[in-house]
């Protein structure tokens, strides 16, 4: 028995890449690898998430870090947000997967949250040289 879950990947992936993500911002977002720059203190974060996400971005802050005011892209560094990825479904051997990955992150703890909320839904600790893996929800 196929889960609706399952039925969604399925018919939203159907085989084809093209099809993976439809993000205006990344459109090859979840077409292939992801380059993940660690070593030394930097380390990087892989969230599996919920289907029903896709397309949603979150953000990630570093623990006990301040709110920072909504704002519109389109300007350069210094612009006071923290980053944010898109969930996006991701090729793997088992078939497509709802997903984040924030590929170069400073050791420490941080909180994720829906970006333009500060519900914070998901607490981690990335380790120096290393791939974090979560789930969105646990």
């Amino acid at each position: 028995m196929i889960t609706p879950t399952e039925r969604s990947l399925r018919s939203r992936s159907a085989g084809d890449p093209e099809k993976m993500n439809t993000s205006a911002e990344n459109p090859h977002a979840g077409q292939g690898a992801v380059l993940l720059d660690i070593g030394g203190d930097v380390g990087a974060l892989i969230v599996t998430m919920p289907v029903e996400m896709e397309g949603v971005e979150v953000e990630i802050r570093p623990l006990g870090a301040p709110d920072l005011p909504p704002h519109e892209h389109g300007h350069g560094p210094g612009h006071g947000h923290y980053p944010h990825v898109e969930v996006v479904l991701r090729p793997t051997a088992e078939g497509p997967v709802p997903s984040l990955v924030f590929p170069e992150l400073v050791e420490g703890g941080y909180a994720l949250v829906p970006k333009g909320t500060d519900d914070v839904r998901l607490r981690v600790d990335v380790r120096g040289g290393e791939v974090t893996s979560a789930v969105w929800g646990e």
